[in-house]
C-alpha cells in the first residue's frame, strides 16, 4: 500500500510539473501571439508610411521637372513671339516701301522723280527689314529635358523587404558583473559583411529579466522583460540594479532602418546577494516599518507616558525626549520593548559574506546598526550592551558622537557622522566592518567567532533610517579586508 501511494505521489508530482510547464508554455504562446499581432500592424503601418513618402517624393520631383520644362518653354516662346512681332512690323514697312517705289517709277517729271527716289533710298537705309535677323532666336528642341526613369523603375521592381539583421551573439566571457552593475558585450555573427547583407545597423535593443530559475521561460508571477532601447554601441552597462533574485537573463537584438532581428540566445548570469527586510513582528511598538524604511513615532510615547507630558510642560528646549528617559508600552511577546527601540532583519546569516547599507533620514537623532544573535537577544536588550550583539552607534542628540559597541563596551570613533554606512559581515571568518561609503573609510572592524545564526539589527530613536539590500560585495571592500583591525574583539 505504501509503495503504491509513493508511486502515485511520483505520478502526481510529474503531472504537476508538466501542468506548470504547459501553463508557462501557453503563457509564452499567448504573449508571442499578441506580439505578432502588434508587430504585423506596426510593419504594415511602416510600409504605408514609406509608400506615402515615396509617392510624395515622386510627385515633388515630377513637379520640379515640370516647372523646369515650363520655364524653358515660356522663355523660348517669349523670344520667338518677339521675333514674330518684329518681323510683322518689318514686313508691313517693306510692303509700304515697295508700293511707294513702284509708284515712283511711273513719275514723268524729273524733279519729282529725284525727290521720291531720294526718299526711297533713305527709307531703305532705315527699314526694319534690313536690321532684323532672319534666324529664329530659339529652337524647338527640348531634348535636354528628356528623363529616363528606367533605372529607378528597375530598382522599384527589384524592391523587396529590408533584410532582417542576424541575431547578435552575447560574449559571455567579456560580460562583467560588479558593484550591482552588469556590463553586457555582444558581436554580430558575420559582422564583416553585415552592412551589405542587411543594411547598416541603426541600434540595438537589450532586454533583461530577473528570475530565480535558470531558464529563459518566464514562470508565473515572475517579472516581465525590461528594455533598454537605442543602444548605438555593441555593449551596454545596466547600472544600479538590486540583486533580489538568483539570476538575471539577458538577450539582445539588432535593428536596421526599420526592421528588428530576432533576439540572441539568452544568457543567464548569477546575481546572488544578501536580501532581507525588516521583521515587523520584532519591531518596537514605537517604530513604524514601511518597506525599506523604519521611523520612530514619538506621538505614541507622548500619548501614554505622563512623565513625558510633564517634562514637556516644564521645558521648551526640545519636543524630543531623551532616549534614556523613555519607557515603552507593553506589546507582543516577540516585540522589543522598554528602551530598546530595535527591529531585526528577517533573513539569517549562517555562512558566507554579506553586505548592506544604511542611510539616516534627514531628521535622525540616534541610531545603531549591526548584527545580533536573535535567539540570545532579550526584548529589553539594547544593541551593543550584551555579548549577543555588535553595532555602530551614532548620535546627534545634544552632541555628535560615533562609537563601536559590543558586550557593554564602547570605543569612541574620531570621525564625522557618516550619511551612508556600509555593513560587511563575513560569518565564516568572524569579520564585521562598518564603512563610511561616501569617504571610503573603515569606521571600525570587529574580529570574533560567530557561533549562532546572525540577523541584521537596527535601533532608531527620533527620525528614521532607510536600508539598501540586494547588494553585491562592493569592489572597494578588497582594499579594506587585508587591513581590518579590532580593539573590541570577543
Amino acid at each position: 500500500m505504501d509503495s503504491q501511494k509513493e508511486a502515485l505521489r511520483r505520478i502526481i508530482s510529474t503531472l504537476a510539473n508538466k501542468n506548470k510547464e504547459l501553463q508557462d508554455f501557453l503563457e509564452t504562446v499567448d504573449h508571442t501571439l499578441t506580439g505578432l499581432q502588434e508587430e504585423s500592424c506596426k510593419v504594415m503601418s511602416d510600409l504605408e508610411m514609406e509608400l506615402d513618402q515615396l509617392s510624395s517624393a515622386l510627385n515633388d520631383k515630377g513637379e520640379e521637372l515640370r516647372n523646369i520644362i515650363t520655364e524653358e518653354r515660356c522663355r523660348k516662346e517669349a523670344e520667338l513671339q518677339k521675333q514674330r512681332l518684329d518681323g510683322h512690323v518689318a514686313l508691313r514697312s517693306c510692303d509700304e516701301l515697295l508700293d511707294f517705289a513702284h509708284q515712283t517709277l511711273i513719275i514723268d517729271k524729273e524733279e519729282e522723280f529725284l525727290k521720291a527716289a531720294k526718299q526711297i533710298k533713305e527709307r531703305v537705309t532705315m527699314a526694319p527689314a534690313f536690321r532684323l535677323t532672319t534666324r529664329p532666336a530659339a529652337s524647338e528642341n527640348m531634348g535636354q529635358f528628356t528623363v529616363d526613369f528606367g533605372a529607378e523603375r528597375a530598382g522599384l521592381q527589384r524592391l523587396h523587404f529590408l533584410p532582417v539583421p542576424r541575431p547578435p551573439e552575447i560574449d559571455l566571457s567579456s560580460c562583467v558583473v560588479s558593484d550591482n552593475n552588469i556590463t553586457v558585450v555582444w558581436r554580430l555573427v558575420g559582422e564583416g559583411d553585415s552592412d551589405s547583407v542587411c543594411g547598416p545597423i541603426k541600434c540595438y535593443e537589450l532586454e533583461y529579466r530577473k528570475t530565480d530559475h535558470d531558464s529563459s521561460l518566464r514562470a508565473a508571477g515572475e517579472a516581465c522583460w525590461e528594455k533598454i532601447c537605442d543602444i548605438t554601441e555593441s555593449q551596454v552597462t545596466i547600472s544600479s540594479l538590486k540583486f533580489d533574485s538568483r539570476f538575471i537573463i539577458i538577450r539582445v537584438r539588432a535593428k536596421n532602418k526599420m526592421a528588428a532581428g530576432e533576439f540572441s540566445d539568452p544568457v543567464t548570469m548569477e546575481t546572488r546577494a544578501y536580501n532581507f527586510g525588516f521583521d515587523a513582528s520584532t519591531s518596537h511598538v514605537e517604530l513604524k516599518v514601511q518597506g525599506d524604511t523604519v521611523t520612530w513615532d514619538p506621538q505614541g510615547v507622548k500619548g501614554h507616558d505622563p512623565r513625558l507630558r510633564g517634562k514637556e510642560s516644564k521645558s521648551s528646549r526640545s519636543a524630543t525626549p531623551s532616549p534614556n528617559k523613555m519607557t515603552g508600552s507593553r506589546a507582543g511577546r516577540d516585540r522589543f520593548a522598554g528602551e530598546s527601540y530595535t527591529v531585526l532583519g528577517d533573513q539569517e546569516m549562517i555562512m558566507g559574506c554579506h553586505y548592506w547599507e544604511l542611510r539616516p533620514l534627514p531628521d535622525w537623532k540616534s541610531l545603531s546598526v549591526g548584527v545580533a544573535y536573535q535567539a540570545s537577544l532579550g526584548r529589553f536588550d539594547q544593541l551593543g550592551k550584551s555579548a549577543s550583539s555588535w553595532c555602530l552607534h551614532a548620535s546627534q542628540w545634544l552632541q555628535s558622537s560615533l562609537a563601536a559597541k559590543h558586550n557593554n563596551r564602547a570605543k569612541a570613533l574620531d570621525w564625522p557622522l557618516p550619511q551612508r554606512i556600509g555593513i560587511y559581515c563575513d560569518y565564516d571568518n568572524g569579520d564585521l566592518s562598518f564603512i563610511d561609503v561616501d569617504r571610503l573609510h573603515v569606521l571600525h572592524s570587529f574580529k570574533t567567532k560567530f557561533s549562532q545564526p546572525l540577523v541584521p539589527a537596527f535601533t532608531v530613536w527620533c527620525g528614521g533610517i532607510t536600508i539598501t539590500t540586494g547588494l553585491q560585495l562592493p569592489s572597494f571592500m578588497g582594499n579594506f579586508l587585508s587591513t581590518n583591525q579590532s580593539d573590541l574583539s570577543q
